[in-house]
């Protein structure tokens, strides 16, 4: 898997965040109870990028805002998936730990967006 580079390109760093979790999930082997949590990762992982794709074809300020704020749900819930990947495969813990940290990263600039604009209301 690769590091991941800083993209400053925030749609391209949430496609590529998917990506990486996409080809991760594909390398596994899964049993009934892996599938699951491997589906719920993967949905919650693509649709960061897909929120923030409606976000930058907002119609207006406040539809932004709230495709930007589950942008952030998404990368939160995403964080949780990859917790529960660590109990399935706790062989994959340092690739685990890097896709962690880049969804806290994205996570975070979510954070920092969405109190921007409520500072500058």
């Amino acid at each position: 898997m690769s590091e991941f580079l800083r993209v400053y390109d925030l749609e391209e760093r949430t496609a590529k965040f998917g990506e990486e979790v996409i080809k991760f999930c594909k390398i596994l082997e899964q049993d009934a109870i892996d599938r699951i949590i491997i589906n719920q990762l993967v949905r919650s992982a693509t649709s960061i990028g897909a929120n923030y794709m409606e976000a930058n074809g907002a119609s207006s300020r406040k539809d932004f805002k709230n495709k930007i704020y589950l942008c952030k749900k998404e990368s939160q819930e995403t964080k949780h998936w990859l917790r529960m990947m660590a109990q399935c495969f706790s062989d994959q813990k340092d690739t685990l730990r890097i896709l962690w940290q880049e969804c806290q990263e994205l996570t975070l600039i979510f954070q920092r967006i969405l109190m921007s604009l409520r500072d500058n209301h």
